[in-house]
């Protein structure tokens, strides 16, 4: 069932007139929620009104959304705002930078503020201020689709290939930048909702994306709108209402479209290895190879900016990212252990070799539950999410293995997942082959024991999770824990190993020796999101 949708310009403080007038038309549209573009206060914002914003005495009709423009916050707001307390009824902050779905199913990407490129890596961390960094943008990329983008700055060049007259003056005024096309291009959104500072208001015809844009339905569209402030003195448009239904593609294109006025997204950065031999994004494990003695000379581990698995690293992989939700996302790995055809008789067409990474950026689960309770609740959903999408795509055949590493000095804790033939999880011999390795290597023994989140956990350890499901009898699953101390030398490479043997890939443990191109790693990571497309809650 479609929703109807409205959107507003720049309110610059008008908020009871602009409200009332919403709550004469929400009586007569029953809209399903509102957004407003640009700023919602202006400057020099009467604190009369805010505190009468603040009380619930300026009525806010339904349910309406808004980001940060081109002006800080007021003080009042943020306070409220940092206290995670909600402004008033009805009225809601998205951030700076966001993924929301709303009650109708409909999901709402958001970049606020304007562009800072003196900011040359991380995320902005303040929600209020006006500017965004390339980081926030890139990141936003990973979130693979969505219906509206919302953003406070244009997407450069968007008048190139439009009928849609917009004179001189008004392309000189308007903020833009590549980085908002390229977000534009990554996600495709149905529409794309920013707002002019200027008195006017343009809305392009819809484009459409051509292969050099991704996989694509060609029948996938944009309609860019700007809206112009309301109240406009020229009587220009500041009010706009759509109809809009969660995920549906049209089957013709709209009358008068055309092709994307961007350029195809730039390639992303392969970074080669560094002086500490911190090699690669989504690499498997940080450090393979060198030996203790030259690891105790290396400099310290990597801060958030430079980690290869934060979204605040500036040479962000974002071709190898699947899916992002709120607490964790989920990459293919550098390397993968099977190449891309290996299960192609099991019914997959990529390696599945997968990595769920916490957004947190702590070395063990225990100081990730500490910091966000539901990160270990969010990791296993989407374990779970994509241990049953390779269940039914290998029609049964298939179980998983995932393994965790959870280590005082590592640098950024993730979860391993592996399809491997079912059969061999539910006769036992997995198990077997991990407890074999680690006799065989002086490794202490597996026990099976469930530790949840780890936070009773005061040590080191390995963990493996073995489950299958054969479609007949049910899901079979084991949890088994290795104890790691400093008594030996452990293997980083152990479940790799041990994995390889069985899939008869022992020519491919070190995964440095099997790193793909960048279009080989798109093409798996393509491939892995249009099967996991149904089990992916993080598209809402």
């Amino acid at each position: 069932m479609a929703s109807k949708v409205i959107v507003l310009g720049s309110l610059d403080g008008k908020l009871e007139t602009a409200f009332q007038k919403l709550a004469t038309l929400h009586s007569k549209n029953q809209f399903a929620f509102a957004i407003i573009t640009g700023n919602l206060f202006s400057i020099d914002q009467d604190e009369s009104v805010i505190t009468r914003l603040l009380e619930g005495k300026i009525a806010v009709p339904l349910t309406t959304y808004f980001t940060v423009g081109t002006i800080a916050l007021p003080p009042q707001i943020v306070e409220r705002i940092e206290k995670n307390e909600e402004i008033c009824e009805n009225l809601h902050f998205l951030g700076k930078r966001s993924i929301i779905t709303t009650s109708d199913g409909i999901r709402i990407v958001t970049l606020g503020g304007i562009l800072d490129r003196e900011i040359v890596s991380g995320t902005s961390k303040e929600q209020h201020l006006p500017f965004h960094t390339i980081n926030d943008a890139t990141a936003l990329r990973g979130a693979n689709k969505t219906d509206i983008l919302l953003t406070s700055t244009w997407s450069s060049n968007v008048w190139v290939n439009s009928k849609v007259p917009l004179n001189l003056a008004n392309k000189q005024v308007v903020t833009s930048s590549p980085e908002v096309a390229e977000l534009c291009s990554a996600l495709k959104p149905r529409y794309h909702l920013t707002f002019s500072p200027a008195d006017f208001f343009y809305e392009r015809e819809p484009f459409f994306y051509s292969p050099a844009h991704g996989p694509t339905d060609a029948k996938q569209v944009t309609r860019f709108i700007s809206m112009a402030p309301y109240g406009s003195p020229a009587k220009e448009k500041s009010l706009y209402a759509f109809n809009l239904e969660a995920g549906v593609t049209p089957d013709t294109l709209p009358p008068g479209s055309t092709l994307t006025p961007f350029n195809p997204p730039r390639g992303a950065k392969r970074v080669a290895a560094g002086a500490d031999g911190y090699t690669g994004r989504f690499a498997q494990d940080h450090h393979d190879g060198p030996s203790r003695r030259r690891r105790r000379q290396r400099s310290p581990p990597p801060d958030p900016s430079r980690c290869f698995f934060c979204l605040s690293n500036e040479n962000l992989a974002t071709h190898m990212i699947c899916s992002i939700g709120e607490e964790a996302y989920i990459t293919t790995a550098k390397g993968p252990l099977p190449p891309a055809d290996h299960f192609s008789g099991q019914g997959l067409n990529f390696p599945g070799h997968q990595i769920i990474i916490p957004l947190a950026h702590e070395p063990t689960m225990r100081a990730i539950h500490t910091k966000s309770p539901n990160a270990f609740a969010e990791m296993t959903r989407l374990r779970d999410a994509l241990q049953a999408m390779i269940a039914t795509q290998s029609n049964y055949s298939l179980g998983v293995v995932t393994w965790e590493i959870s280590r005082a000095n590592n640098i950024h804790l993730h979860w391993q997942l592996m399809p491997v033939p079912s059969k061999l999880i539910r006769d036992g011999l997995i198990e077997l082959g991990f407890k074999a390795q680690a006799e065989d290597t002086k490794h202490p023994h597996f026990e099976e024991r469930d530790i949840g989140p780890g936070e009773d956990e005061t040590n080191d350890f390995l963990r493996l999770w073995l489950w299958s499901d054969d479609g007949d009898t049910g899901i079979m699953g084991k949890q088994l824990v290795m104890p790691i101390d400093d008594t030996f030398r452990f293997d980083l490479q152990l479940p790799r190993k041990v994995l390889a043997k069985f899939l008869n890939l022992e020519n491919r443990i070190r995964w440095q020796d099997v790193e793909q191109s960048v279009a080989e790693e798109t093409q798996d990571a393509d491939h892995f999101k249009a099967a996991f497309k149904k089990w992916d809650f993080t598209l809402g």
